[in-house]
């Protein structure tokens, strides 16, 4: 910031010497230093102030964006729960239907495939306000059981050595 040298405080002091006087030099001098050493304060506090400013507005970008984030999340999974409730609406419907008598073979279908959804699924609230039930007597509705995969056929070129 200033270019001083060596040289050039030393004439400053000498000059200070003469003009000051002897007596008057030492506080003086103390005076500067306090007044220097309450600038750099002052300086510093500027400086730490602006830190904290631009630290503050990168947290608050930071914060907008996770918020941001967090709404996106939190549309995209209530747009796959009401996908899924249509699901199991459906499911319901078509299980009501069929218990009800319909001889339809694609309500039959229907209601098959919802009964399985429905039985890999949570119990929720929502199943059980709607009164389905899939297991047990009183639920009227005997679902045929699942098929296992079929197996493979073992190589025979394996077992032997």
């Amino acid at each position: 910031m200033f270019d001083i040298g060596f040289s050039e405080l030393i004439v400053i002091a000498i000059v200070a010497l003469v003009v000051i006087g002897p007596e008057r030099l030492p506080r003086v001098a103390r005076t500067a230093g306090h007044l220097l050493g309450r600038m750099q304060r002052y300086v510093n506090d500027v400086k730490a102030d602006i830190d904290r400013e631009m630290q503050i507005d990168e947290l608050k970008k930071l914060q907008a964006q996770m918020q941001e984030s967090a709404r996106s999340f939190e549309n995209s999974i209530n747009a796959e729960a009401r996908a899924l409730q249509q699901t199991f609406d459906a499911g319901a419907d078509a299980v009501r239907q069929a218990a009800t008598g319909a001889e339809a073979p694609l309500a039959c279908e229907d209601a098959t495939r919802a009964a399985a959804q429905l039985q890999t699924a949570p119990a929720t609230r929502d199943n059980a306000a709607a009164g389905i039930v899939l297991d047990g007597p009183e639920s009227g509705l005997s679902l045929p059981p699942a098929t296992p995969p079929v197996a493979a056929a073992p190589d025979a070129h394996k077992g032997q050595a």
